[in-house]
């Protein structure tokens, strides 16, 4: 991790690249080292270099699938904040990375939480918006429909239709 300091791209990338691979290898032991890396993939996140951000959400990736379950959400939504305005990147490969990231962050957070972050913008005016944020959602509704049923906004029943979901309101 000191070797992050270094001004130079291609030692950045690789310790990036190095923190990638080791939380995809130790899975569950890498509670204990995500609070010591959360301000460096912090860093990552915000760089102005691609592959800065694509290594770093590969990381958050492997780090978010190995600490699910285990009480290290603060970090974890600490780190989506930063993930998530990369979305709206080009990139094929920043895209493809990003949305990992946000698949690893549904499995570990829950599909509430991911859900929250994305409803502000499937119904946003610019339709570039929207086609990223309903990507987003299709692949959440593919991975977790049942967790998002508790998720969705109570609304009021009409005269042919009835939306209550009263075996839900049992258990919640």
């Amino acid at each position: 991790m000191n070797e992050y300091r270094v001004p130079e791209l291609n030692v950045q990338n690789g310790v990036l690249k190095s923190l990638s691979f080791l939380f995809e290898y130790i899975g569950e032991m890498g509670k204990d080292y995500i609070y010591a890396v959360t301000p460096l993939l912090e860093d990552a996140l915000m760089d102005r270099d691609l592959v800065h951000r694509q290594t770093a959400a590969s990381a958050v990736k492997h780090m978010a699938l190995g600490v699910a379950g285990l009480g290290c959400e603060d970090a974890l939504i600490h780190l989506m904040n930063y993930v998530w305005p990369n979305i709206f990147e080009t990139s094929p490969h920043v895209i493809n990375a990003v949305m990992e990231a946000i698949e690893g962050m549904r499995v570990a957070l829950g599909a509430a939480i991911v859900l929250n972050y994305c409803l502000q913008g499937l119904f946003h005016p610019a339709r570039k918006v929207r086609e990223v944020y309903w990507k987003i959602y299709n692949s959440l509704y593919i991975g977790a429909q049942d967790a998002l049923v508790a998720a969705y906004p109570v609304l009021e029943d009409e005269e042919n239709n009835v939306f209550c979901r009263p075996e839900l309101h049992m258990f919640v």
